[in-house]
């Protein structure tokens, strides 16, 4: 019986080290797997607008390939807006910004899709809506 009752606490003991070391790794490990994500856009989603914008510009939160970026508008309808290339801008390579024409009142859906430095594809869309100047 004594030599049952002292393997028991050692075994405990493997455990709570190997949990301990099993989460102290996971909480380290995660930033390296995260990709970029954006955390703001300009105009923002859902925003209604009174004043057309010259520019969509979106913020990541990690360095993104610029070449690699794509960025659209469409109307309503579907119809693409402008076949203007996305911009990175040099001093800010989480950035990236699209040129825009003239456009008028109505609700537009911004595509984009950008790979992030760590290889991986990020893509999603939001909208905005722009009044009737009164």
């Amino acid at each position: 019986m004594k030599q049952n009752s002292q393997v028991l606490p050692s075994f405990k003991w493997l455990i709570a080290i190997v949990t301990i070391a099993f989460f102290a790794l996971s909480i380290y490990a995660g930033p390296s797997f995260a990709h970029a994500k954006l955390v703001k856009s300009d105009p923002p989603n859902r925003a209604t607008l009174n004043i057309a914008p010259k520019q969509i510009q979106l913020w990541f939160n990690e360095e993104i390939e610029g070449s690699f970026a794509s960025i659209s508008l469409h109307d309503a309808d579907g119809k693409s807006v402008t076949d203007a290339s996305p911009e990175t801008l040099p001093d800010d390579l989480k950035t990236v910004v699209l040129r825009l024409p003239e456009i008028a009142p109505g609700r537009y859906t911004v595509n984009f899709r950008v790979l992030s430095k760590d290889g991986h594809v990020v893509e999603s869309d939001y909208s905005f809506t722009l009044k009737k100047a009164e």
